[in-house]
């Protein structure tokens, strides 16, 4: 696979594949964030959480209601100012 626009900007292979590495690294970050949240904060930490509570609610319980759906909304404004970064580090964008 290759960037969009690689066969404009005449970028190299390496060049390439430094695009796509910083892509794949940048998406499996920000889903390893929503992992924990969703998975560590709903599941495994809800118990403690619980002591806290948001809203009247046990905010382990909100974390695996609310809480994981409102990070990974988040999540994908945060995915797409940083996508544009990664575009214009590699010259990429329209």
């Amino acid at each position: 696979m290759t960037p969009p626009n690689a066969g404009k900007t005449g970028a190299t292979e390496a060049q390439k594949a430094a695009y796509w590495k910083a892509n794949i690294r940048l998406l499996l970050s920000l889903l390893g964030i929503w992992f924990v949240v969703s998975y560590g904060c709903g599941i495994l930490l809800a118990e403690p959480l619980n002591a806290l509570s948001l809203g009247g609610y046990p905010l382990g319980f909100w974390f695996a209601q609310q809480g994981s759906i409102y990070v990974f909304v988040v999540l994908i404004f945060v995915y797409g100012v940083l996508m544009k970064r990664l575009e214009r580090r590699f010259g990429v964008e329209d």
